[in-house]
């Protein structure tokens, strides 16, 4: 049956969704084919959150949905709005993070027959995301929404897309006035393509507005089984030399982060945390070992991947010692046993939720504890390390301010409730090396697609959903560019975000390796350009910091902190000089 006097749209049923789903934001960049998706979500209390490009609002709800436990939502236009998303998506598929993406499109009717942005939108997406949908009618909108969110958390998270076509989302009457034709040709032709073109509009509308359940479904989870766990336990029992080294995937639902930390904690063996899982342990962990990972992991006779992948952040598995005892656990079976028939063999490779996993290894092991000398032998060559690097911090650069000693005084100054966004290389490289998170689920970066321009969209989300927190946003020079234009966005939906931008006018991670090999600098070169008059332009408080204000450097970056809680997004463009801290690094 088709209502034909209703007024009600299809953006209406994707709101309600949404909103028994439990989302609280959505993210986009306006467009005529996704605007009845908006107004709905706006009428039913969901905010709706406008940034400056398509990217951001992708790699804001990718934040939302690492902070938040849920799936985070962006909306975007049809054509050049979802192609500027495709990086975006890209990095939330290599982070493994819980993203529903919908996108406008032409008319159903006018799909592949030249229609204003009319593009093969699928095709872009099905190689990116889990579950691609395209809504052929009104009716098919509220199962397909609740599948795909569904299917974003269940497994491996990852993003989903659905492509809902201009005809789905409009009321009845706009939808037929539009397709009717006012002039049809006479004679039987004619009767035939009014027929269709009625017929066709009634199907998109029948049964549009049945009650339909908008609830959650299930969402799948693997997890080890018994056995596998108890076989576990009985290997670290054992082992006098234990080490763990945590990914991103520890910090994924139903598992809280802090439940884990606690597990760890008991467990007493010494942890190595990346991506997500950094801050985990909180600042000043005894078991949280920050440097010489890879002596570490050669000398451990048992080391227990997490949700971590032998890429090449584990030198694809050269860095573990063949004669150790090797324990993978991973919901993903192709990252799990990543480079496993070349460089590492696991001595037991669970399919199955990392985090749930420790819970129960820790309570298994419940009287048993890491011998506490192999966890005070790696603290001490931490602290070695670490005081090495803040004599490092304390040298002169020929010219402007030693990043070392920047990153160090603002990881002093960082309140307690702080959360790190890293979008960068060479300065962002020596952060993660410096700043220490103060919790769980206080260090966002890109994971191991290494995008650059997740900042604004990155620091966006977590404001949103911690407004109570300190947001700061590490920028190399070179990456702000890609996401400076946010700080409108900040003003205009009042996130109070606070920039550091490490400026030394060069693209140096590239530039360290392509001179020393090739001879040149070509491409390479910025200027040391004034990005706080361009913050100050948009709206927020910008700082310029050089050599002359090495004095003042505290209280300069007191008096960000403070116009952050007054209200006004800041940044501090801090010219820095070169330092060999970081020679030997990669880029490629």
């Amino acid at each position: 049956m088709v209502q034909t006097k209703s007024p009600r749209n299809g953006g209406e049923s994707v709101a309600e969704v949404l909103r028994a789903h439990g989302i609280k934001f959505v993210f986009t960049l306006v467009g005529g084919h996704i605007s009845p998706i908006l107004v709905a979500c706006e009428k039913l209390g969901i905010r709706i959150v406008d940034t400056r490009h398509e990217a951001t609002a992708v790699f804001a709800a990718d934040a939302v949905a690492r902070l938040s436990g849920t799936v985070g939502v962006a909306v975007v236009t049809a054509g050049p709005g979802l192609t500027n998303t495709v990086t975006a998506v890209k990095n939330a598929q290599m982070a493994e993070s819980p993203l529903l993406l919908m996108g406008g499109a032409a008319a159903t009717l006018l799909q592949g027959r030249g229609a204003l942005q009319d593009i093969d939108q699928m095709s872009l997406f099905k190689p990116l995301c889990k579950f691609c949908a395209s809504i052929r009618t009104v009716r098919e909108i509220v199962p397909t929404v609740r599948k795909a969110l569904a299917i974003a958390q269940s497994g491996t998270p990852g993003p989903v897309f659905i492509e809902i076509p201009i005809d789905t989302l409009y009321p009845f009457h706009l939808v037929a006035e539009e397709v009717q034709v006012k002039n049809p040709p006479k004679g039987l032709m004619g009767k035939i393509v009014t027929w269709y073109l009625k017929n066709h509009v009634m199907n998109i509308f029948a049964g549009a507005w049945e009650a339909r359940d908008v609830s959650p479904l299930p969402v799948d989870i693997p997890y080890a089984t018994d056995d596998q766990v108890q076989k576990c336990i009985e290997l670290l029992s054992r082992a006098k030399k234990p080490v763990i080294v945590l990914g991103s995937q520890v910090t994924l639902p139903p598992t809280p982060a802090d439940d884990i930390k606690k597990a760890l904690e008991t467990l007493g063996i010494p942890c190595f945390l990346g991506g997500m899982a950094r801050g985990i342990l909180g600042k000043n962990s005894p078991i949280h070992i920050r440097q010489n990972r890879r002596d570490a992991l050669k000398e451990a006779d048992l080391v227990l991947l997490a949700g971590t992948v032998c890429d090449f952040r584990l030198s694809y598995g050269r860095v573990l010692n063949r004669r150790s005892t090797i324990i993978a656990v991973n919901r993903d079976k192709k990252q799990l046993l990543k480079n496993s028939d070349l460089f590492w063999k696991p001595t037991v490779a669970i399919q199955g939720d990392a985090g749930s996993f420790l819970l129960r290894l820790s309570k298994g092991l419940k009287g048993h504890r890491c011998p506490e000398e192999w966890p005070q032998k790696l603290k001490a060559g931490d602290v070695t390390k670490e005081n090495a690097n803040r004599c490092k911090a304390d040298e002169k650069t020929e010219r402007h301010l030693n990043p070392l000693k920047v990153l160090h005084c603002v990881d002093e100054l960082m309140s307690d409730d702080s959360i790190i966004v890293a979008d960068g290389g060479d300065f962002v490289g020596t952060a993660a090396y410096i700043m220490r998170p103060r919790g769980p689920l206080r260090w966002l970066d890109p994971g191991a697609f290494g995008t650059l321009g997740v900042g604004g969209g990155f620091a966006l989300g977590a404001k949103l959903c911690r407004p109570e927190s300190e947001v700061w946003i590490i920028y190399g020079d070179g990456s702000l560019g890609y996401s400076v234009a946010e700080f409108d966005t900040f003003t205009r939906h009042k996130t109070p975000v606070i920039a550091l931008v490490g400026n030394d006018a060069c693209w140096s991670q590239i530039s360290r390796d392509q001179v020393s090999i090739l001879g040149s600098n070509v491409a390479c070169g910025l200027a040391f350009t004034d990005y706080h008059i361009v913050a100050d332009g948009f709206g927020g408080k910008g700082y310029l910091i050089g050599r002359e204000d090495e004095d003042r450097l505290s209280d300069i970056i007191s008096q960000a902190q403070k116009e952050s809680r007054e209200g006004k997004a800041t940044l501090l463009n801090v010219l820095i000089g070169v330092t060999g801290f970081r020679e030997g690094s990669i880029s490629i």
